[in-house]
């Protein structure tokens, strides 16, 4: 256990591109975020370029890079990652595949012609998805493929002896019609059809509809992987870390790394999620031996995913004011030393609504260095700063000072 404390504070997809309807800002520049402004004055910050040349921009490729685990040699898929979190025991041939219950529409036309709405289904219950996956696997789980229950809308499946191969993400579809986007794997595309038939008028389904809300009526298969092999986190640091995040896709990344996984009730990935519970199982941990806590926080881009300008704005000042703010205020009052990283992982735009490639702002905090800056965080001025980090599984160096 070190005296020295490091945090990563990740606002998921909160880079995003200046906004019109907000005065030529980004959701970041236009945010009222008093602490980051407060500790940019005291920091380095910079861009930091975490999805490599050539890969997909997602949260698995761009949390490992800012982990420190370069994807191009350790990324093995997305959705292995989210089963090592729940606990799927996956041998070797298996196949994870993520299995999201999305909302399409329920217009009077064949399956291929139907658009696909929301890729959350109005962020339903982690409870309520239970019950429904649990209609779909009585009908469709056998010995080659086998459904786990993860969290909200976020499911897996592991293909037994299956393949790797290329399927499209549902957020990155929202409002087209589906038909080219489906698998050309016959069966995946037999089992997506047949669970609309099963949960379309569903109870709950039924229940959802009158509410107003969207309803979670098919499977939607995608990010197919195998097996992850992680080095573990604390050979490679010398540090001791735990995860504090409510998706299942980090925790598999820290289960994969062994790290510690924080559990924290009523974390949910969501806009109104338990930002002051993550901070105390931040701080908790901190205090009981370990020496690097990393929290997660879903809801700019979940936002972003919804199209939501208003949300994505109010996502950004609840990170600043109910994560930032209360966990860097405890901190000093401890007198604890530690060093803080705050970044998102990838940008969101609200523009197209699903993840880009581009460089993302870092603001780089020391609590024990004596500096006076004049910039505040944002993508505008980290790009002015000259400082930039051209892989971003080096990162983690510059906060660990190696």
């Amino acid at each position: 256990m070190s005296d020295q404390k490091y945090i990563v504070v990740l606002g998921d997809g909160m880079a995003d591109e200046p906004i019109e309807a907000l005065g030529g800002k980004t959701p970041l520049e236009y945010a009222d975020t008093p602490a980051m402004d407060r500790l940019s004055k005291l920091s380095e910050i910079g861009l930091v370029h975490t999805i490599p040349e050539g890969m997909k921009p997602g949260s698995d490729t761009a949390n490992l890079s800012v982990l420190g685990y370069d994807p191009e040699r350790y990324y093995s898929g997305r959705s292995p990652l989210e089963a090592l979190s729940i606990g799927v025991p996956m041998k070797d041939t298996d196949v994870a595949l993520r299995c999201n219950i999305v909302t399409i529409s329920e217009d009077d036309v064949p399956f291929e012609e139907k658009t696909i709405i929301d890729h959350s289904s109005g962020e339903i219950s982690t409870q309520d998805c239970a019950v429904l996956l649990e209609a779909v696997k009585s009908e469709l789980q056998n010995e080659t493929y086998q459904f786990y229950v993860g969290t909200s809308y976020r499911h897996c499946l592991i293909w037994n002896k299956g393949s790797v191969i290329e399927l499209s993400q549902p957020h990155d579809v929202l409002g087209q019609v589906i038909g080219q986007y489906l698998p050309t794997d016959e069966n995946l595309l037999r089992m997506m059809k047949r669970s609309y038939e099963i949960l379309v008028n569903h109870p709950i389904n039924i229940e959802r509809k009158k509410q107003g809300v969207n309803p979670a009526n098919c499977c939607w298969f995608w990010g197919a992987g195998t097996k992850p092999m992680l080095s573990s986190f604390e050979e490679k640091n010398g540090l001791k870390g735990m995860m504090v995040s409510a998706v299942d896709l980090l925790k598999g990344i820290a289960v994969g790394a062994g790290m510690g996984v924080a559990h924290v009730e009523g974390a949910n990935g969501g806009l109104h999620t338990n930002y002051e519970g993550k901070v105390q199982a931040a701080l908790d941990a901190l205090k009981d031996g370990y020496d690097f806590a990393y929290i997660h926080v879903e809801a700019p881009d979940e936002m972003g995913h919804q199209g939501s300008v208003e949300r994505k704005v109010q996502a950004i000042e609840f990170l600043d004011k109910r994560v930032i703010a209360p966990l860097t205020e405890a901190l000093d009052k401890e007198k604890t030393a530690y060093r803080l990283l705050v970044l998102p992982d990838h940008p969101t735009p609200i523009r197209v609504r699903t993840h880009t490639a581009d460089s993302v702002p870092y603001l780089l905090y020391d609590s024990t260095a004596e500096k006076k800056e004049v910039w505040n965080y944002n993508e505008k001025e980290a790009g002015e700063s000259g400082n930039d980090v051209s892989l971003g599984y080096t990162m983690i160096d510059k906060l660990l000072e190696k």
